[in-house]
C-alpha cells in the first residue's frame, strides 16, 4: 500500500493497477481515493465497467481515446473474473505494454489466480495491491487513530476487548468505532463499560464462547448460542467450519504452550490479539491435547457425513455440540 500512497501524493500514475484480496474496506478505500486522485470527480474521462461479460474490445477502445481536457482517461473494471485466466482476459494482457500514457486501468477483483497472463501482466506493467485482513496490531494502531481524530483516547487492555468483539473486519469496526463515538458524547476516554455497552459481539466470538460452553460441560449454553447463531441466518455448515477452525486454532496454541512461550509470544507467532491469545490459553487449558484431536475429527467426520447425505447439516452441528470428551 506503500506504492499506492506514493503513486498518489506525486501524482505518477502507472499505467495499470489491480487491488485484490479478502479485505474489502481497504479495496474501496484505495479505489476511491485512485478514482479521485486520477480524474479529480471529472466524468467525462472515466468508464466504469463491472461483472462477467465486459466487452474487452471496447474497453481496448476506449482505453485508446484521447481524454477531453484532462491528462488522463480511468477506466475501472470491477468483479470482471479477468485474472481468473483464459478467454478476452488474455487480449488485455497483450494490450497492458501498449496502454498509452493519457489512460490508467484499474482493476477490482476478489479471485484471482496469480499464475494468469493478466495477472503477471499487470505486475509487470502496472502495479497489483494484495489487500489482505489486517495484523492485531495494525489493527489496533488504525483504530486508535480514528478515535484519536475525534479526540478520544482508549487503553491497549480496551483496544484487546473491542477487536475481540469486532473481528478484523474494518468496514465492521468502523461501524462500530463510529457507534462508541456517539455513545461516548462529552467524554474523552473509552472504557471496557463503553465497550460492551454498545458494541456487537461478531459470529466467531459467539463460536468462542460456544467452545467454552462445551469444555466445561455447559451443553444447553452451547445450544443456545448455536440456535442464536441460526436465528441470525448462519448457515449450519460454516459454523462447523468455525467450530472446527477454533479447535485448530487451540491444538496450535496448545503445542506453543507445551513448549514453555507466554501469551505475548504464542500472539505474535499466530498473529493473534494478545487478549485473544490469552483467552484461548485459558480453552486450551481445559482440554488434552487427544480432547483437541477428537474434536477435530469429529468436525471432520460431521462434514463428510453432511455430504454424503448421511445426516441434515443442521443435526450434525447438534450432536457434534452434544458431544461429551
Amino acid at each position: 500500500m506503500q506504492t499506492l500512497n506514493q503513486d498518489i501524493k506525486d501524482r505518477s500514475f502507472k499505467s495499470a493497477y489491480l487491488l485484490f484480496g479478502d479485505e474489502a474496506f481497504l479495496k474501496k478505500s484505495y479505489k476511491n481515493r485512485l478514482k479521485e486522485a486520477i480524474t479529480g470527480g471529472d466524468t467525462m474521462n472515466y468508464n466504469y465497467y463491472e461483472g462477467k461479460g465486459i466487452n474487452v474490445p471496447e474497453i481496448l477502445g476506449m482505453a485508446d481515446t484521447m481524454p477531453f481536457f484532462a491528462e488522463k482517461r480511468l477506466i475501472l473494471v470491477e468483479d470482471s473474473g479477468f485474472f481468473k485466466g483464459g478467454g478476452e482476459a488474455e487480449s488485455l494482457a497483450e494490450y497492458l505494454p501498449n496502454v498509452p500514457d493519457t489512460t490508467c486501468l484499474l482493476f477490482v477483483e476478489t479471485e484471482v489466480d496469480k499464475r494468469s497472463k493478466l495477472y503477471k501482466a499487470v505486475k509487470k506493467h502496472g502495479y497489483a495491491a494484495e489487500m489482505v485482513r489486517q495484523e492485531p496490531a495494525q489493527l489496533a494502531r488504525w483504530a486508535a487513530g480514528v478515535l484519536a481524530r475525534e479526540g478520544k483516547k482508549i487503553t491497549g487492555r480496551t483496544m484487546d476487548l473491542f477487536l475481540s468483539k469486532t473481528g478484523d473486519d474494518m468496514e465492521n469496526i468502523l461501524s462500530e468505532l463510529d457507534k462508541l463515538i456517539s455513545y461516548t458524547l462529552g467524554r474523552d476516554v473509552i472504557t471496557d463499560a463503553d465497550v460492551e455497552a454498545v458494541c456487537v459481539t461478531q459470529v466467531t466470538n459467539k463460536i468462542f464462547d460456544m467452545i467454552t460452553a462445551i469444555s466445561s460441560r455447559q451443553t444447553r449454553k452451547a445450544m443456545d448460542l448455536y440456535e442464536d447463531l441460526l436465528t441470525l441466518k448462519e448457515p449450519p455448515m460454516r459454523i462447523l467450519f468455525l467450530i472446527a477452525r477454533q479447535f485448530n486454532q487451540i491444538l496450535q496454541v496448545k503445542e506453543l504452550m507445551g513448549k514453555g512461550m507466554d501469551k505475548s509470544t504464542i500472539a505474535s507467532k499466530l498473529k493473534l490479539a494478545p487478549f485473544v491469545a490469552g483467552k484461548i490459553m485459558l480453552q486450551a487449558k481445559s482440554f488434552t491435547k487427544e480432547q483437541i484431536f477428537s474434536y477435530v475429527n469429529l468436525c471432520v467426520d460431521a462434514e463428510e457425513a453432511v455430504k454424503t447425505g448421511k445426516l441434515a447439516d443442521r443435526l450434525a452441528v447438534e450432536l457434534l455440540i452434544a458431544n461429551h470428551y
